[in-house]
């Protein structure tokens, strides 16, 4: 679930990055809303401007003027098109991704920071590359892939590629500070959240005790023995693409990237396997295709192996049992998102059984996870 935040820089100028040939192939967010295609008045004439200088540069367009404004589906908080342009040669058409940020969401992260990370994570050859910047979003090169569907991640072969690349990403040496995020995001996020609610909301929510959940979560689950690295925190399958001529994926979107408990990361990513964001219901979580444990162990060995880490059987034991500790964490975590964006954003998407569904599971799976410790709901 693409989840989104702040200006750039104040900067209110339209800014060209890497005008390179190095662009096109089928990249593929979701799902082209072909009802709306070619309706290029969803764009400002300031990024219509960009786009026009941009194509521009090449040599093989027909007209830089004559672009298609295509939607896709599958953001959740930002509104994102596919643009193409024909070319000379009869070739596939030039095209890069236009993203539009989403309003009313500058509470869960810092756009400044994220555009470093992408622009970071760019350089390191991890993702698309920007090409170009504006006060409300940003140009960014189309991937030869396509986006994952929710039946991806179950498929051994895929899980495995993913287990490999999140293993590259968690070390990647991130400018910056590497203090864990997650615990002062959720305490930020509970205040949000209680601010935002009617009583009647953070009554059924137990918001009120919320900080008392989070403080067992993070005495419990912190510990020296924990592995930090540069975590995506945001692994649902719409952020991963998979390129199926190189057989390779690609993480995407770095909104929420950060660093964290590896552990973290992966419950995350596990947790993420109950949802399909492309049905007619895409709010409701199936907890039952949430991994077994050999499923559990095979991501988690790939994982350690992959970058020639040699762990004791005892060590690998350790990090499966931490990854569902860290799932009680994911619970809350996009709890107190959902009900933060029940109020701020206006996608149709019923955010609120959504917070409903992720705290129900976190409070089910509480007591055989960590014990009695805490308070239960009402």
């Amino acid at each position: 679930m693409e989840k989104e935040g702040r200006r750039e820089n104040g900067n209110s100028e339209g800014i060209i990055l890497n005008p390179s040939k190095r662009l096109g192939g089928p990249f593929m967010m979701g799902v082209v809303d072909n009802a709306d295609e070619n309706r290029e008045d969803r764009l400002t004439g300031e990024v219509k401007s960009i786009l026009e200088s941009l194509a521009s540069s090449w040599d093989d367009i027909i007209d830089c003027k004559q672009l298609q404004v295509i939607p896709l589906k599958g953001a959740f908080t930002n509104k994102v098109y596919q643009i193409k342009w024909p070319t000379r040669t009869g070739e596939p058409s030039r095209k890069v991704l236009v993203r539009i940020y989403g309003e009313g969401v500058d509470i869960f992260f810092d756009r400044n920071d994220e555009i470093r990370t992408f622009e970071f994570i760019s350089k390191e050859g991890q993702g698309p590359r920007l090409l170009g910047r504006f006060p409300t979003g940003r140009i960014e090169e189309f991937i030869n892939a396509r986006t994952l569907s929710a039946p991806d991640l179950c498929k051994p072969e895929i899980s495995a590629l993913i287990a490999a690349k999140l293993k590259e990403f968690h070390a990647l040496d991130m400018p910056g500070s590497k203090s864990v995020i997650l615990w002062d995001r959720m305490k930020t996020w509970l205040s949000s959240a209680k601010q935002l609610s009617s009583p009647e909301e953070a009554q059924s929510f137990c918001l009120e005790t919320m900080d008392k959940e989070i403080s067992i979560l993070e005495t419990k689950l912190s510990g020296n023995h924990q592995h930090i690295g540069f975590c995506h925190n945001d692994l649902q399958y719409g952020n991963i693409m998979i390129d199926e001529k190189t057989i390779s994926v690609t993480l995407i979107d770095y909104e929420y990237a950060s660093y964290n408990p590896v552990a973290f990361d992966i419950a995350n990513h596990f947790c993420e396997m109950a949802a399909d964001y492309h049905t007619e219901t895409p709010h409701i979580l199936d907890f039952g295709k949430y991994p077994g444990l050999e499923e559990r162990r095979r991501f988690v060995h790939i994982y350690l192996i992959s970058s020639g880490d040699r762990r004791s059987e005892l060590e690998m034991e350790q990090l499966i049992q931490d990854i569902e500790k860290y799932s009680l964490a994911s619970h809350l975590v996009w709890g107190l998102w959902a009900i933060i964006s029940g109020h701020v954003n206006k996608i149709d998407f019923d955010y609120m059984e959504y917070a409903r569904q992720r705290f129900q599971q976190y409070w089910l799976r509480k007591s055989s996870l960590l014990g009695s410790s805490g308070l239960q709901p009402p």
